[in-house]
């Protein structure tokens, strides 16, 4: 183990914050590789209702809430017993893993008819304050329909209800943790490509300088000048009726085109000042190649700028997808926290929370974890800071 690798877990051990921050990043990784490993099912279940529009998550509904979710529920069975062939109508209720009881349809048309007349009755009482116990029977009459389920199906079930649902009645928790793997995977990309060609330009313009020195400022300044929503626009209609319409490569490459400028820019001021250190010097003396000088003493002496320039730009990209799909212009066909926030624009002004509560929630203790890893990262491997 070599010195850096030495000094890397001496500081990781004393800095209780970077290891909570490293645990928290290996779960959001983790929750990643299961959704990616079920990304089809997934994506198609983070479609399905689940259960009534706007339901609350962990905390309990007030009473006009239950009301209503009762209600969506025996509508649901209503619906069904209107159909021409209604046995079958009952068969296909999709509520996902809530399965309706197997008994005769017209002792459920019979419990049904008696369930909306307590019903009528809940109303009817509003006036003067509902009645709990009549609000009670109601919810049992309409349970009666169903099967909870147990074991795994039942713990799913808890999982998909755990943080609400929106307004389709989508589960909350599953498109969040969906969203997971779209900005894990956005970060990623963005940061691994965009520091490879970041460090490639910026250590080949400061070490050989001349005419490649000043091609790759004209890149970077060019680059620099053209905003990231503008590009993405450009891509998103340059793919439009392709194969990768509605995919994440408009915003990969939208990204990537912009965000190796801060890196070459860094690495580049960097590998200059490298250069004219007296043990470059005794390489050059000695007759060693510049790709030589490059793996042997510019790569080794920036890496730390890599790694942290890594962590930036993987939560900066982050932030950037979840603003450019709020407005529209980013992820689509897929949840992400963007959508979930921009969606949830109708739900806040009616009070609803849960929808853009649990996206900022997972981007926020993301953005934190990534920030102090980062922090941590400079202090472990900046000469600066040794």
């Amino acid at each position: 183990m070599n010195i850096r690798q030495t000094r890397f877990w001496k500081h990781l051990m004393r800095d209780k914050f970077a290891l909570l921050a490293l645990g928290v990043i290996v779960i959001y990784f983790l929750v990643a590789l299961v959704v990616w490993f079920n990304r089809s099912e997934l994506a198609t279940l983070s479609t399905f209702r689940v259960g009534p529009a706007n339901m609350p998550g962990f905390t309990t509904p007030t009473i006009e809430q239950r009301i209503d979710f009762t209600e969506f529920y025996l509508e649901s069975i209503s619906g069904a017993l209107r159909k021409s062939d209604p046995e079958a109508a009952l068969r296909e209720i999709d509520i996902v893993k809530l399965n309706i009881v197997e008994i005769p349809v017209a002792e459920i048309q019979k419990n049904a008819d008696q369930a909306y007349v307590s019903f009528d009755k809940l109303l009817a009482s509003e006036e003067g304050g509902f009645d709990l116990e009549l609000l009670q029977q109601f919810e049992s009459q309409v349970d009666a329909f169903y099967v909870e389920p147990s074991g795994w199906d039942g713990f799913v079930r808890s999982f998909l209800l755990v943080l609400g649902t929106d307004r389709q009645g989508r589960s909350i928790s599953l498109r969040a943790m969906f969203s997971t793997l779209v900005a894990i995977q956005i970060g990623f990309v963005t940061a691994f490509v965009s520091v490879f060609i970041g460090t490639l330009l910026g250590t080949a313009a400061g070490l050989y300088g001349g005419m490649l020195d000043h091609v790759v400022i004209w890149l970077y300044t060019t680059f620099s000048s053209i905003p990231n929503i503008v590009l993405l626009v450009l891509l998103a209609y340059m793919f439009k009726g392709s194969t990768y319409d509605n995919t994440l490569l408009p915003v990969y490459v939208a990204f990537c085109a912009t965000y190796w400028i801060g890196v070459c820019r860094v690495i580049r001021g960097e590998t200059i000042k490298i250069r004219d250190l007296e043990y470059v010097d005794a390489a050059r003396v000695l007759g060693l190649s510049k790709f030589y000088t490059l793996w042997r003493h510019i790569w080794p002496n920036v890496s730390h700028l890599m790694l942290i320039n890594f962590s930036l730009l993987f939560i900066g990209a982050i932030k950037s997808e979840v603003i450019l799909s709020f407005l529209g212009l980013g992820v689509k066909e897929v949840p992400s926290w963007g959508i979930m926030i921009s969606q949830s624009s109708s739900e806040v002004v009616n009070g609803f929370f849960w929808q853009i509560g649990t996206a900022t929630a997972f981007m926020f203790f993301l953005v934190v974890a990534f920030n102090i890893v980062s922090d941590f990262l400079q202090d472990v491997f900046d000469p600066k800071h040794i």
